[in-house]
């Protein structure tokens, strides 16, 4: 079974001490194990999504840091960052897993909906909200997954009345859903089957999602 190795915390704290290109490249073999030891636990969570899902991609992202635009010039990220995209187009919604001493969590949801998808999503909520309470509402959904942690409008979105009944949930621009881990609960032997099982829990809502950003209004297939 593949775990998430005690150095990996060791690592990444080391590097966020000297996060520097010669502290790197002095220490790029060390760096290397631990990729390769992150990228087994990936594997092995997508083979269990694959189980009962459909997994198409599945992405580590790279440990360098775009700084063109920050101000925070270190090269390096402080954490390994994994995705697990659905397979498209009938499968919607997507899987994150980040690793970072003291700071890692899971994520599931819609990040970045696309203007048309998100506009889909809001047609649905002023229609009726009743299906998706009941998904997020979900005592075993809340108890992994808590509340919605995406972004808002201010009042309303365009073409949409601030004063409609539902409008709390019109409003959000995101519906993203997280759930922290602790360094010793990565550190477990059963870590993948501990994500793999709060990532089944998000599949009725992603089941629902998918639902929407297939059909039309009345409910036709546009796939």
């Amino acid at each position: 079974m593949a775990i998430v190795p005690k150095h990996t915390f060791t690592f990444l704290n080391t590097l966020k001490a000297n996060n520097n290109r010669e502290w790197f490249e002095a220490n790029k073999p060390d760096f290397k194990e631990v990729e390769g030891q992150v990228k087994k636990v990936a594997e092995q969570i997508t083979t269990k999504l694959n189980e009962a899902d459909s997994i198409d991609k599945t992405k580590l992202f790279r440990i360098y840091r775009d700084v063109r635009f920050s101000k925070d010039k270190t090269p390096y990220k402080t954490h390994f960052a994994i995705a697990f995209h659905r397979e498209k187009p009938h499968l919607r919604g997507g899987y994150y897993l980040r690793i970072r001493p003291g700071e890692s969590f899971i994520a599931a949801g819609f990040w970045g909906p696309e203007k048309d998808d998100l506009f889909r999503i809001r047609k649905e909520l002023e229609a009726d909200v009743e299906e998706y309470r009941k998904h997020t509402e979900n005592p075993e959904f809340k108890a992994i997954w808590g509340d919605n942690k995406g972004e808002c409008v201010k009042t309303a979105p365009k073409g949409f009345s601030k004063d409609h009944a539902n409008i709390e949930w019109i409003r959000y621009k995101q519906h993203l859903f997280t759930h922290s881990f602790t360094d010793n609960e990565v550190l477990q032997e059963g870590f993948t089957d501990t994500v793999n099982e709060c990532f089944q829990v998000m599949r009725p809502f992603f089941d629902y999602m998918s639902n929407i950003l297939t059909t039309d209004l009345n409910g036709e297939s546009l796939i």
